[in-house]
């Protein structure tokens, strides 16, 4: 029988809880947790997404994204506008609000990472995002 240190899965599922707790930390004045932050940085790549494009593409259910965007128009991170195509639909958008604040964790979010990362070198570093990211791309949704 195999350890778990040989289980690659629960390798990648220990690092998820490590990254996970550290953001989750870091984020915890501003009173937001890892998937609000997540839903910032997509909305950042953009010009606003439908709740249904956030919630594919960043794997959270339906469900979840209307409370966390809820969140998110509390603190005018985000908000809702007609979609310029269909005006029965709603385009989630980053406000200045929102993009202020992720300029404001940049640095904070870089140390978490360099932290979860301490152990690596840096083209340790760049083989592991590369290897991540193909997974992340080319696997299943």
């Amino acid at each position: 029988m195999r350890g778990l240190h040989a289980d690659t899965g629960y390798l990648l599922y220990r690092l998820g809880l490590r990254s996970g707790q550290l953001f989750n930390s870091f984020l915890q004045e501003s009173g937001l947790r890892l998937r609000h932050y997540a839903v910032l940085r997509f909305l950042a790549t953009g010009e606003g997404a439908l709740q249904r494009e956030l919630s594919a593409r960043l794997g959270y259910d339906p469900s979840a994204i209307v409370g966390l965007i809820d969140d998110l128009e509390k603190l005018g991170f985000a908000e809702r506008r007609p979609a310029p195509d269909d005006r029965r639909s709603r385009i989630v958008v980053l406000t200045e609000e929102g993009r202020s604040f992720l300029r404001g964790t940049d640095e904070a979010g870089l140390r978490v990472t360099n932290d979860l990362l301490g152990p690596l070198d840096a083209a340790e570093r760049e083989t592991l995002q590369a290897l991540l990211l193909r997974i992340v791309e080319d696997g299943p949704s």
